[in-house]
């Protein structure tokens, strides 16, 4: 007699089984992929090529360290945060070499939510699908925070006013609430809600924007380049450079976001590895660029209390109010990119574990109309909204960096399990000189995080608390591992 899958709807009862055995049993790969084809709430549709792809990483990952953090890593680290842009981009690049190849392995929605759940058990995905929600879902807030210094930038420079502080700050940063930020994650929500083809050729239009937007810049800056501003080049030491590198994980944030369009890339196997590398690459090169221009413009102790550090090195070396004003406009529709696509992606983070059944079946319900998971979109756009319009942006983006790179840690992790569990897999790239690339990618990023402070660590403990409460609470008792299926369920190891 064959058994049939459970659907995302029901709510099966947690077994008698040991909990050991419950909390490490793993979902099987082959049923990772059937279930991307399948689901009571909907499927999602297979429409982006190559293209699309690449530009939903470049629009989730360029911009938000170069337009709102490199203000916050400089102070830091001095000079040396062109150091610590090719630090980041070299941890990101170890742990992207695992995702390409987790991607074309397993083309679902769940990026290294699915990966973990295929390889060190239920309770290893839960917790990396709660850090990917404090990745995606906080770093949406933390970019539209930095967003309203843009906006306000670009309306001074047109028009001649601001908004108030009142109005553009969150409590603990001068004002009551942040209206920009609040109305840049509606507009990208209601993007979102007319299905994803339309997305993608927006958030495309906005990519080609930001990035003439941050080649103009250089431009400018290289005029008032004085070498002298890069000496001495580790003013604040190798601590220094090497907690702006922590910092600036933040900014690399989003090469990832390809991975989590596994179900609606036409040519998922093929088009996955290929889009996060070249977008990783696109994205490193010019974040090297822009930061040597800006800290050779302008001296490192001046960066000190501006999120919109490149709007006023243009500024002082003498771009004009039009060129101020160009690059404020590069700047506000990048940031808006970045929202777009990342909040994008953690709509689908969500499609995938409610799918499994570890959160409510809510949110895999499909539209048949659009294929986009409308009540997701809208809850989660809500939530980030008005996050981001409450929260300063120093403690959001710190959050994210820890979040994401536990999450990064635990795909290096997925790589070399796989490669010794089910060698026989056909995998469509490979990680280069494995298992030593997978071991650096994640030693680096255990390190990068104890680089991180000692409040960013009771963030991101009181936050795995709250997870693990929720997943004994609900994800264990409905998991859809609790009911038969037509792949075994594999034991832990």
């Amino acid at each position: 007699m064959t058994s049939t899958p459970t659907s995302a709807t029901s709510a099966p009862t947690a077994p008698s089984v040991p909990l050991r055995t419950q909390l490490l049993r793993r979902k099987p790969v082959e049923r990772l992929v059937a279930d991307a084809g399948t689901g009571a709430g909907g499927q999602l549709r297979r429409t982006l090529g190559v293209g699309h792809l690449t530009t939903i990483s470049i629009g989730a990952t360029l911009g938000t360290g170069i337009f709102v953090v490199l203000g916050e890593a400089v102070p830091v680290a001095g000079p040396a945060v062109v150091v610590s842009f090719v630090l980041a981009g070299v941890i990101a690049l170890l742990s992207a070499l695992s995702y390409a190849e987790l991607a074309g392995m397993i083309p679902a929605a769940g990026s290294s939510y699915s990966y973990s759940y295929a390889t060190l058990g239920e309770l290893a995905a839960w917790v990396c699908g709660w850090c990917l929600i404090l990745e995606y879902g906080v770093s949406v807030a933390a970019v539209a925070v930095g967003w309203g210094q843009y906006v306000n930038e670009l309306l001074h420079a047109t028009i001649g006013v601001t908004i108030p502080d009142a109005w553009s700050q969150p409590p603990g940063a001068g004002g009551y609430f942040n209206v920009p930020a609040l109305v840049v994650v509606v507009i990208a929500t209601l993007v979102l809600l007319r299905g994803v083809t339309e997305s993608a050729r927006v958030n495309t239009a906005m990519v080609v924007i930001k990035i003439l937007a941050l080649l103009l810049f250089c431009a400018i800056a290289f005029t008032a380049f004085r070498a002298g501003n890069l000496t001495p080049l580790f003013p604040l030491g190798l601590a220094g450079m090497s907690s702006g590198a922590a910092t600036l994980f933040f900014s690399y944030i989003g090469f990832d976001a390809a991975s989590t369009a596994g179900e609606e890339a036409r040519d998922p196997q093929r088009d996955l590895p290929r889009a996060i590398m070249l977008s990783l690459g696109i994205v490193t090169l010019l974040y090297c660029l822009v930061a040597l221009a800006a800290v050779g413009a302008m001296p490192w102790r001046r960066f000190e209390g501006t999120e919109a550090a490149l709007a006023r090195i243009v500024d002082q070396a003498g771009g004009g109010s039009l060129v101020v004003g160009l690059l404020s406009l590069g700047a506000v529709v990048a940031i808006a990119s970045v929202v777009l696509t990342v909040l994008y992606g953690q709509i689908r983070i969500l499609f995938a574990m409610a799918r499994d059944g570890l959160v409510p079946p809510v949110f895999a319900r499909v539209d048949q109309r659009t294929g986009v998971p409308r009540t997701n979109t809208l809850v989660v756009g809500l939530f980030v909204s008005l996050l981001a319009a409450s929260i300063p942006l120093g403690e959001l983006a710190n959050a994210t960096s820890i979040g994401t790179l536990f999450a990064f840690a635990l795909v290096n992790v997925a790589v070399l399990v796989l490669r010794r569990t089910r060698p026989e897999l056909p995998r469509a790239f490979r990680v280069p000189f494995a298992p030593v690339v997978p071991i650096a990618g994640a030693l680096l990023c255990c390190y990068a995080m104890l680089s991180l402070g000692a409040s960013t660590w009771v963030v991101f403990v009181g936050w795995m608390v709250l997870g693990l409460a929720l997943y004994a609470g609900y994800g264990r008792r409905h998991s859809r591992l609790n009911a038969p299926a037509p792949h075994a369920v594999l034991p832990p190891q």
